[in-house]
């Protein structure tokens, strides 16, 4: 027997959605940093999980299909912002099962409240995941799940910290169980649903955002130029770095190249791990003062350029 669904991954920015996302999969497939907003699209994560055994000497096999939403705004004002929540309600509205994750640190937030609400409208199995439990107080994370749940019952509460990946694996082993009976809807061996080209910019992008996100707007956006497939089995990507101003290339390139050289070694050697293969990165900065507003941006990263909020 097997099973088969999605699972929306929802919650207010840098809750640690994919954290627990990269811990359920076992790899790395989401992007993750410092940084509030990190996450632009729904990025699909795929994970495995045997079920209890049915004392006949075999059990189920489930497929969790992880559907890492961008963090929810209360307020989302820009069109990137908009486009951002409504993906991640769409992702929820499509979801067999839609899981919560809240920073147990920072608590009920505006933010996370507002979720609640809109969660109340979902006809899906509702979990909560509370993250970094190993930041909080026992008795602090008690009265937490009691305040959450009085605001909406869960059928599910989860403890965890995802970082650690400390109680990850009940979680997987419950959104195994809660999606529908069904054949596999990918390959067992795919841990991901996401084009090589998006997924080499979006590791660059993280690198991006780790090493100068006290200097560097968020807006930064990374865009894969060039992939080449080589004779010798390694692959020549080359990326643009997009920024919005001119004052803002020079922080990226560094001192003589120094910031953009080593942005660019460490995600090759991210890319060549995660790609098993040899990989040639090549970048470059380029000043796109209206990427943000692009329509063609949109569709590359899979979010609707006209779509609003859909509160």
């Amino acid at each position: 027997m097997t099973r088969a669904g999605f699972v929306a991954i929802v919650g207010a920015p840098n809750a640690g959605k994919s954290t627990l996302v990269n811990a359920l999969v076992g790899s790395k497939v989401s992007i993750v940093s410092p940084k509030v907003q990190t996450t632009r699209m729904r990025v699909i994560g795929i994970a495995m999980a045997d079920l209890a055994d049915d004392g006949k000497g075999g059990g189920d096999r489930a497929q969790v299909v992880l559907v890492d939403t961008p963090g929810i705004f209360r307020i989302a004002k820009r069109r990137l912002e908009r486009a951002m929540v409504a993906a991640a309600w769409q992702g929820a509205e499509d979801a067999d099962v839609v899981a919560l994750v809240v920073d147990a640190e920072r608590g009920i937030g505006q933010e996370t409240r507002a979720i609640v609400e809109r969660l109340k409208q979902s006809k899906a199995p509702r979990f909560l995941v509370l993250n970094k439990i190993d930041l909080v107080p026992r008795a602090q994370l008690l009265a937490l799940t009691g305040e959450l749940n009085a605001l909406l019952p869960f059928e599910r509460t989860f403890m965890v910290s995802a970082l650690k990946s400390d109680g990850v694996a009940d979680v997987l082993t419950a959104f195994a169980a809660a999606v529908p009976a069904g054949p596999f809807l990918y390959p067992e061996d795919q841990a991901a649903d996401l084009p090589m080209r998006l997924l080499a910019a979006e590791v660059t992008r993280e690198q991006v955002f780790l090493q100068l996100h006290q200097e560097l707007p968020y807006e930064a956006a990374v865009e894969t130029e060039k992939w080449e497939e080589r004779p010798d089995g390694s692959v020549r990507i080359e990326q643009i770095i997009h920024v919005q101003r001119e004052s803002q290339r020079p922080i990226v390139l560094g001192k003589g190249g120094a910031r953009i050289k080593q942005i660019g070694a460490r995600a090759r050697h991210e890319l060549t791990t995660m790609f098993e293969r040899p990989v040639h990165l090549f970048l470059h900065v380029k000043v796109s003062e209206r990427w943000a507003e692009d329509p063609g941006h949109y569709r590359t990263i899979g979010l609707d350029y006209d779509l609003k909020d859909r509160r």
